[in-house]
């Protein structure tokens, strides 16, 4: 009988150290990835010049981010990404009674410094690894003129130099991690809403991404 009890009683302890290892989750992990946004530009198809500029454009880049899960399901995210587009613009414009040309090269880079809580089964065995985070912080826009050329008439003083502005942004979304190994994850897809605020007004930006989680 005694052996019986204790059998139970070892078969028991056994059990709940099965339990609690299930229950064990990572605590950290890293993201680095490529990173692609739709960015809203902010001209509509009624302003000047929209055919040159249009309402969105592609910009490419990268994104890095770690994570501090204090909970099986939840933890601590921070989050850096730039993007980069680079583009050449050419038109005309009136001169007195004639046209004169304008070209230049624009390039643009758009940064992201965000902080937040990430929602995932960091615990979970399953291949499969659906996430989702709410982040925010700040936003951070520029753009550098160069190669400027005007034609004789022609004050091209606005469009010469580097403009940039800072302000408030966020990150809504997720995505799906593969596992490969118990150390790396594979992120199939992100897909963020990113809208940030600059000049009192919201851009309405889409960011996608894919990479690597070291865990």
């Amino acid at each position: 009988m005694k052996k019986y009890v204790l059998a139970l009683c070892v078969g028991a302890l056994a059990s709940f150290s099965a339990m609690a290892q299930s229950t064990e989750h990572k605590k950290a992990e890293a993201y680095i990835g490529y990173s692609a946004s739709s960015v809203d530009t902010g001209v509509s198809p009624n302003d000047d010049f929209s055919d040159l500029v249009g309402e969105r454009e592609g910009f490419h880049g990268f994104e890095v981010a770690g994570v501090y899960n204090f909970h099986r399901y939840v933890g601590f995210k921070g989050s850096v990404s730039g993007t980069y587009n680079n583009k050449d613009f050419a038109f005309t414009v009136p001169v007195g009674e004639g046209t004169g040309q304008v070209s230049f090269d624009a390039n643009s880079s758009l940064y992201n410094f965000l902080g937040g809580v990430q929602f995932k089964d960091n615990a979970s065995e399953a291949r499969i690894k659906p996430f989702a985070h709410i982040l925010a912080g700040a936003g951070h826009g520029r753009v550098k003129v160069k190669n400027l050329f005007c034609d004789e008439g022609i004050d091209c003083a606005g469009f010469a130099g580097t403009t940039s502005e800072t302000g408030f942004a966020g990150a809504f979304g997720g995505g799906i991690d593969v596992k490969l190994n118990n150390r790396v994850d594979l992120r199939l897809i992100q897909v963020d809403y990113n809208p940030i605020r600059f000049d009192n007004a919201t851009t309405h930006n889409v960011r996608f991404g894919i990479g690597l989680v070291f865990k």
